[in-house]
C-alpha cells in the first residue's frame, strides 16, 4: 500500500487499523446505513420503514445467502437512550445477527451512535469496530461511516459529542428541530464526500460510505449519472439503426424529463453536483439510507458485481428509477419490491480507479 498524504489522517488511520475480510466471487454482501432507530415514536424516523427492512432482510437476504454490514447511524442516540431503542427493535436485533450463519455480520459506528463502545450489554457489542477492509483479489474496498472526515471533532469523536447529545435529547427533539446532522447540510455534505474522494483515489481504494444520506455509485451523484448517461446515449444514437434511434430517443426524453425534476427541486434539496475534478474516478460508493420517505437504498455485492438499489413499497418514486432500463421485481405477495439502480464489474471499477487516479 503506497504512503498516503497527511492531509486525511483520520482516514488513513482507518485504513490502517480496518479488520479485514476476504471476499471473492462467491460472496454476497448486503451494506445497509443510516437506520437512525429511535423508540417507535412518532419522532422516530426509522419506524415508517420498519416493517420494509424486516422483510428484505428474512425475507430476500437471508434466504439469498447475503452477509452484512451495518455501516454506522444504525441507532439514532442523539435523541433516544439505547434502552428504549433495544426495547422497541428487539426482535431486529436478533435478525441481524441471523446474517452470521451466511458468512459474516459486523457493525461500523456513526457519531449518532458512537457511544454504544462503552456499552457491554448492547445486544450488537460483539459485531461492531470502526471500519472493516474487504480484500478482493489484490484490490481493497474500506467500509467506514463518513463522518470521520467531518471537520467538526464532535462527529469524530464520541467524548466531545455528549454535549450534542443532551442537546438533541433534552432541548431540540422536544420542540421538533430536526437531526444535527451533515445529512441535512449540502455543503458539509459535499465537503465529507470530496475529502473521501481524495483519500480513496490516493490509496489507490474503493470507500463505501453512509452518513451524508445521499447514494453515490462510482463517485456520481444521480444528477451527474442522468448527464453522463444522456451523453452516452447521445453518442450512440447516430451510430444505431432505425428502429433502435426511436428506443434511443424516448430514453433520452425520459432521462431528461428526470433530470428536468431534479433541477427544479434543486433549491429545496441542496442541488449540488458530485464531481470533484474533470474526470470522474469510480472510487467513492454510497449507500444512502433506511430512512426515505419512500424507501431505502443499500449496496449490493455478488461476486464480482457491485450494485446500488432501492427498495420501496407501493408506487415507485421518480427520485429513483434505474438508469439501465432495469424493472422492478416485487417481493413475493409483500407488496414491497427491489429494483437494480446501477451495477458495475468490480474489475472495471478497480481498472477505473488504477488507470486514472
Amino acid at each position: 500500500m503506497r504512503l498516503h498524504t497527511r492531509k486525511h489522517p483520520q482516514l488513513d488511520r482507518l485504513l490502517k487499523t480496518a479488520k479485514p475480510v476476504r471476499i471473492d466471487d462467491s460472496s454476497r454482501v448486503l451494506i445497509v446505513s443510516d437506520l437512525h432507530m429511535g423508540n417507535g415514536g412518532r419522532r422516530d424516523e426509522f419506524k415508517r420503514n420498519a416493517e420494509l427492512l424486516k422483510t428484505m432482510l428474512a425475507d430476500y437476504y437471508l434466504p439469498e445467502k447475503y452477509s452484512m454490514v451495518l455501516n454506522g447511524d444504525v441507532e439514532e442516540l442523539l435523541k433516544f437512550p439505547i434502552e428504549s431503542v433495544v426495547s422497541q427493535w428487539g426482535e431486529l436485533y436478533e435478525l441481524f445477527l441471523r446474517f452470521r450463519k451466511n458468512g459474516f455480520f459486523w457493525k461500523t459506528y456513526g457519531n449518532h451512535d458512537a457511544e454504544l463502545l462503552e456499552e457491554k450489554n448492547y445486544p450488537l457489542a460483539s459485531s461492531m469496530l470502526e471500519s472493516l477492509k474487504f480484500q478482493y483479489g489484490e484490490e481493497t474496498m474500506l467500509l467506514f461511516h463518513g463522518h470521520q472526515a467531518s471537520v467538526l471533532l464532535w462527529e469524530s469523536y464520541p467524548a466531545v459529542s455528549r454535549a450534542v447529545v443532551l442537546f438533541l435529547r433534552y432541548i431540540a427533539k422536544p420542540v421538533g428541530i430536526r437531526n444535527f446532522s451533515s445529512a441535512y447540510n449540502s455543503r458539509r455534505r459535499f465537503a465529507i464526500e470530496k475529502s473521501i474522494y481524495e483519500f480513496s483515489n490516493l490509496a489507490k481504494i474503493v470507500s463505501i460510505i453512509g452518513h451524508t444520506h445521499r447514494p453515490l455509485f462510482e463517485s456520481l451523484s444521480k444528477v451527474d449519472f442522468l448527464n453522463f448517461r444522456i451523453e452516452e446515449l447521445c453518442r450512440a444514437y447516430p451510430l444505431a439503426e432505425t428502429e433502435r434511434r426511436s428506443e434511443i430517443k424516448r430514453k433520452i426524453g425520459a432521462l431528461k424529463i428526470e433530470l428536468d425534476a431534479c433541477y427544479t427541486k434543486g433549491k429545496r434539496i441542496g442541488l449540488r453536483s458530485g464531481l470533484y475534478n474533470n474526470i470522474t474516478i469510480p472510487s467513492v460508493f454510497n449507500s444512502g439510507c433506511a430512512i426515505g420517505k419512500r424507501g431505502i437504498t443499500c449496496i449490493e455485492i455478488e461476486g464480482s458485481k457491485i450494485r446500488l438499489v432501492y427498495w420501496y413499497n407501493g408506487k415507485q418514486s421518480r427520485k429513483f428509477m434505474s438508469s439501465r432500463d432495469n424493472r422492478p421485481l416485487e417481493l413475493g405477495a409483500t407488496g414491497f419490491s427491489r429494483i437494480v439502480l446501477n451495477e458495475d464489474s468490480l474489475d472495471y471499477v478497480f481498472s477505473r480507479l488504477h488507470l486514472l487516479a
